[in-house]
């Protein structure tokens, strides 16, 4: 037995130091972050220099006395956006309106106007019904997008959908329409803009008593930085931690197995040794990867004066994850890269191997919405999203996890951890020594169970 782990021992500490002293391994561990967090750098740059430039719209007004209002809620709107309150830099476009009475033919009319969008000689252009004020309320129902006519509103641009001036735009007609109409029911127009004006709604946590002194603490109020990028970042960390930490393993050990060095290293230790070992020496280096973030990324925050939005309390939770899901993966890697019969195999079943961590980010706003519903329970406790998902959960502030969850979730977590290294070690066991032969999957299945 004390052989036994002793040559486990040995085979990591060799994959760990073989590993951790090359050059690539050091360089990732800066470039792996930039890669991950990329994006949201792009996103912080480019709102820095967002886009001003001058926008025209045109509308069309079949009712004759909308357009008007619609124009002086947007610019009301438009001189209250414009500049950003501290720096007094501008921040938005500047949106000029132009009127058009409608035609005699609207199709042409609208034709006309598309070329002039196409031509960016306007930004957009907006149509508004005579029935507009008589309409009823606006439901969720699209409809049929290819048999859709338009309402009582339309805007045509081609502008993207996700293009912030639609909602910009929407929010202005719509203010202006209730203008005319408080206007009709006799509502002092001078006054309009007050009647209409929009109170910031402040949004605190729950009120606590101290379970020592009784005493009652007051909620503070919440900041929706941390309460998504607290939760989103140490669920990304995880996440890029263990698929650097795993992934490789697939990849060596087939490589191993095709320049036939694993028939010298069997001659060492058994094939469970030689998994374990390689598993082993790649937690190691998963481990020091997230001590590196770990520390740098808490240092970071505390010098940025942030030090209230580090999570410590899911730290423990943090690791115990990333230990379970690293060992599950890297067993699974090394199984799959057995039964490869080349490097080209390997690089197919790569998807495969990172399914458990890629699946859970597809579905972060449907369990940041629900953190407790019903739905994100039943995912949260599903072994190979465990790790991702009650990790993000717990993270939320004031995520309310009952207490048992996180304990039922490890503790299926490592049941499926025990189960799937058993299962990859009689896979590995069998199939490291196949040759110019690529197992088929009843055959691994088969392995598996009987061994």
């Amino acid at each position: 037995m004390h052989n036994r782990q002793h040559r486990i021992l040995l085979i990591a500490k060799r994959d760990y130091l073989a590993t951790i002293r090359t050059k690539a391994f050091i360089i990732g561990l800066v470039v792996a972050p930039l890669l991950f967090g990329g994006g949201f750098l792009g996103v912080a740059l480019m709102q820095s220099k967002p886009d001003i430039k001058e926008r025209r719209i045109a509308i069309i007004d079949g009712s004759g006395v909308v357009a008007a209002a619609v124009i002086q809620a947007a610019q009301e709107r438009n001189a209250k956006d414009l500049f950003d309150k501290t720096t007094h830099r501008q921040v938005q476009p500047h949106y000029v309106f132009e009127t058009l009475p409608p035609a005699a033919d609207p199709k042409a009319e609208r034709l006309a106007l598309s070329e002039r969008v196409r031509h960016e000689r306007l930004y957009a252009f907006i149509e508004i019904a005579p029935t507009v004020l008589s309409a009823p309320a606006a439901t969720n129902d699209t409809g049929n997008a290819k048999d859709s006519k338009p309402g009582p509103v339309a805007t045509y641009t081609n502008a993207g959908g996700f293009d912030e001036a639609s909602g910009w735009l929407s929010g202005s007609i719509n203010d202006g329409i209730r203008r005319v109409r408080l206007a009709r029911l006799g509502v002092d127009p001078s006054r309009l803009s007050d009647v209409l004006a929009s109170v910031k709604v402040d949004r605190f946590g729950l009120v606590s008593r101290d379970p020592k002194t009784g005493e009652i603490h007051e909620a503070s109020k919440k900041n929706e930085v941390a309460e998504f990028g607290v939760p989103f970042g140490i669920m990304l960390l995880l996440g890029m931690i263990v698929m650097v930490g795993s992934s490789p393993m697939l990849s060596a050990v087939t490589e191993d197995k095709a320049q036939r060095l694993v028939e010298m290293l069997l001659g060492m230790a058994t094939p469970f040794e030689l998994m374990m070992g390689k598993v082993l020496g790649a937690l190691g280096t998963s481990l020091t990867s997230s001590a590196f973030y770990i520390i740098g990324g808490t240092l970071a925050l505390e010098g940025m004066g942030l030090s209230g939005m580090v999570p410590f309390a899911v730290f423990p939770w943090f690791y115990a994850y990333l230990i379970a899901d690293v060992i599950f993966l890297c067993s699974f890697a090394a199984a799959l890269g057995a039964g490869c019969g080349s490097p080209q195999d390997a690089q197919q079943l790569a998807i495969v191997l990172l399914a458990p961590v890629m699946i859970p980010y597809f579905m972060i706003t449907f369990i940041m919405q629900q953190p407790n519903g019903a739905i994100s329970t039943a995912l949260s406790l599903f072994p190979p999203f465990t790790p991702m998902l009650m990790l993000l959960r717990q993270a939320m502030p004031g995520g309310g996890v009952p207490a048992w969850q996180p304990w039922v979730g490890l503790v299926g977590v490592l049941a499926f951890t025990l189960v799937m290294v058993v299962a990859a070690a009689r896979i590995f066991r069998v199939a490291i020594l196949l040759q110019g032969k690529t197992p088929k999957v009843a055959e691994l299945v088969r392995w598996a169970v009987r061994g």
